[in-house]
């Protein structure tokens, strides 16, 4: 990406999956190949699951768990033999879409990922922060705001602890409630497409998930105060989400103002997002 924000090229590989070492060795072909096509060396950016720790220089809270405990900056630099800036992947996408995307202008922007996992990034006036301890923006590993009777102790989170956000909210926790409550075990799209053709059971299923994304993203909206939230991942493609959680989030009172300005919003970018944040962590710089 040049320093304007336009994509040059654009390469993929899949993810090594549980293997360290051919993960550098994947982000090392990937370097070689695309550098030799442009005829040109390039800085990197890496948008990586987890945090680099403040405290040991390792990393942490990986769900590609090849990388924790492993000095992965460190190891990325020496088999590149350049510097190399890296940022949680959930920062990145965050930070691309409030530099030049959907909260482009705003002054503070989260941005809340719906996949996999839950996680999310926040900018402040074009600025990422990070925190004290590399967790900032983590709220899918906070307790899901004013749970119902049927939401106790709730499900059992990757983290260990029960009824957090992401236990709640990913694109799996989707389906097992679709599941758990129906019996029937589909896709989150599949989910959506059924409910859009007039099956109970599945509008059932996502006027739930509104409601919690509501509580969810009221909470946040009361500690950040956002401008802006753009969802990233897979369920960012759910187009009723934009309509229908603001409506809950005002109709329910559940964020302490007397009008909510808090845009919603889907991303700019979609998957590219985030690779295109990794680039922009270069942007203090003359040149990308």
């Amino acid at each position: 990406m040049d320093s304007s924000g336009r994509l040059s090229l654009a390469r993929r590989l899949p993810t090594p999956i549980r293997d360290y070492d051919e993960t550098i060795s994947a982000i090392v072909q990937l370097t070689a190949g695309i550098e030799s096509e442009l005829g040109s060396g390039a800085r990197i950016g890496i948008g990586m699951p987890g945090a680099i720790s403040p405290a040991t220089g390792l990393v942490k809270n990986s769900n590609s768990t090849c990388l924790n405990g492993r000095p992965f900056q460190h190891d990325v630099e020496q088999a590149l033999n350049r510097p190399v800036r890296l940022a949680n992947d959930a920062n990145c996408f965050a930070l691309s879409e409030a530099v030049d995307g959907a909260g482009k202008q705003a002054r503070i922007v989260f941005g809340a990922i719906l996949g996999t996992g839950v996680g999310g990034g926040i900018v402040v006036d074009g600025k990422l922060l990070v925190g004290a301890n590399a967790i900032s923006g983590e709220w899918g590993h906070a307790p899901l705001p004013w749970p119902t009777g049927d939401e106790r102790p709730g499900p059992r989170c990757y983290c260990g602890r029960e009824g957090c956000i992401e236990a709640f909210l990913s694109g799996p926790s989707l389906r097992r409630d679709h599941h758990r409550t129906t019996g029937t075990d589909i896709e989150p799209a599949t989910i959506v497409a059924a409910a859009a053709e007039g099956d109970v059971s599945a509008e059932a299923t996502l006027r739930r998930y509104e409601d919690r994304l509501a509580r969810a993203l009221a909470a946040a909206i009361d500690l950040l105060d956002p401008d802006v939230i753009v969802i990233g991942g897979g369920l960012s493609q759910i187009g009723r989400l934009y309509q229908n959680v603001p409506r809950i989030w005002n109709s329910a009172g559940y964020i302490f103002s007397d009008r909510v300005d808090t845009r919603l919003v889907p991303p700019q970018y979609g998957d590219s997002s985030g690779v295109r944040g990794a680039a922009w962590l270069w942007s203090d710089d003359a040149d990308v």
